[in-house]
């Protein structure tokens, strides 16, 4: 689940510095930003934004690079325990009621390790952080959707499985990719429309932010999560 931005931080760590305070070094190709700040933020020229994101309890070192909102990474060690860690990602805010939505859809490409515990995801919520989307693109090891399971569906170029739950502070709607997939097109209009129209689960939302990232538990040693194109496009 993402977090809303407390503080930027623009300048990235020596290497040394890192070490010292328990943060992972900058990546050496990471020409344009870089944050190991639990809350990082950084704003690109065409109104993306790459957030941190470390939100959960017990999480270790982690460290967000970008060059652009479609040339983007982490790397994380985050320890081999339960929970979610972190959802380090980049947004685009839509800012669309549903009404008036007659196309959303979102594009990505991602290098993601074979070990750990994490999801790739889109995390869409509506202005009023209400109601949360999930669409889980791939997934591995040992990391399950909230709530109980609705059945399978296809909408919008892929086959989910689709989870209903609530976290306590909004409903959470998860779609679970049935096979994995780092790179494709999402049309994301259909999955929204299902949930109000087919379903009743939501009324005439606005859609706030689109969001895409790496949703981790555990990533012992560190791994790296590599995002090469990602882009959304709203009308």
């Amino acid at each position: 689940m993402a977090r809303r931005t407390l503080r930027t931080w623009l300048i990235a760590p020596t290497a040394a510095f890192a070490t010292l305070i328990g943060y992972a070094a900058a990546p050496a190709h990471a020409a344009v930003w870089s944050s190991s700040e639990r809350w990082g933020t950084y704003t690109t020229s065409n109104g993306y934004t790459l957030y941190n994101n470390i939100w959960g309890s017990g999480a270790g070192s982690q460290t967000i690079w970008a060059n652009s909102s479609s040339n983007w990474g982490v790397w994380a060690a985050h320890p081999d325990t339960g929970g979610i860690k972190s959802y380090p990602n980049a947004k685009k805010v839509v800012n669309k009621p549903l009404s008036a939505l007659t196309s959303l859809t979102s594009s990505y490409n991602v290098t993601v390790p074979s070990s750990g515990d994490y999801n790739t995801s889109y995390d869409i919520w509506d202005s009023d952080y209400d109601y949360e989307v999930m669409l889980w693109m791939n997934f591995n090891g040992d990391v399950g959707a909230l709530g109980s399971s609705q059945g399978t569906v296809t909408l919008g170029g892929h086959t989910w499985t689709v989870y209903k739950g609530d976290n306590g502070a909004n409903e959470v709607f998860s779609f679970l990719r049935t096979s994995d997939s780092s790179a494709g097109t999402v049309n994301i209009l259909p999955v929204l429309r299902w949930i109000k129209d087919t379903k009743g689960w939501w009324g005439n939302e606005t859609i706030g932010d689109v969001q895409f990232g790496y949703e981790i538990t555990s990533s012992p040693g560190g791994l790296d999560f590599r995002t090469n194109a990602f882009s959304v496009s709203s009308s």
